[in-house]
């Protein structure tokens, strides 16, 4: 196996992804290998099938709602800079990070916001920019499964998107979610230590 320096000149593009996702070159390599591995057919991209192969996601309850978001505008095909992007949201924040930080460029994949960003689009389905009552509801059953009844489910819901609910139209907005999570260590609560 080749040195890190030579697998990353390897990478198309990795100085661009290394600048646009934080990651390190030795990170980027680990992430490549990863991702090779992932395309048993060698075809270069990854599909979904290839992500359902991965096992905390096939066990975790929002484990679709997560493979979604590598595939946007329903694009069939995942290659490496999209992948290496979505797993940059859950990279651990350094102080490097947001000391160094050109006000001028944009937010890092991995800031608190992005990272509520990010969450925030595993509830709103429907990309208005809300999370409805149904939206919780489903989320909720994805979490919970049987143990709870759909009533009590439904009640969770209904008194969730109503604590959140600062304007009174019945969803929760990015802003209201935001605020909802304040207090929250999403920097900790997001981030894959592996990932840095």
């Amino acid at each position: 196996m080749g040195s890190s320096s030579s697998v990353a000149a390897g990478i198309p593009d990795v100085e661009k992804i290394r600048r646009e996702t934080g990651f390190s070159h030795a990170s980027l390599v680990r992430l490549y290998h990863r991702f090779r591995a992932l395309d048993k057919n060698k075809k270069g991209y990854l599909s979904r099938a290839d992500l359902q192969e991965i096992g905390a996601l096939a066990v975790n309850p929002l484990g679709d709602r997560i493979i979604d978001t590598f595939f946007p505008d329903g694009s069939l095909q995942l290659e490496f800079p999209g992948f290496v992007r979505v797993l940059a949201h859950f990279r651990p924040v350094n102080e490097e990070d947001t000391r160094t930080r050109d006000p001028k460029e944009p937010e890092p994949l991995n800031s608190r916001m992005n990272k509520l960003r990010f969450a925030f689009q595993l509830y709103d389905q429907d990309r208005d920019g809300k999370i409805s009552q149904p939206e919780m509801l489903q989320v909720l059953r994805l979490m919970v499964g049987v143990q709870v009844t759909e009533e009590q489910l439904e009640s969770i819901a209904d008194r969730t998107v109503q604590e959140a609910d600062e304007d009174g139209d019945g969803a929760v907005s990015f802003q209201e979610f935001t605020k909802c999570l304040e207090k929250m260590n999403i920097e900790q609560k997001m981030s894959i230590r592996i990932l840095k």
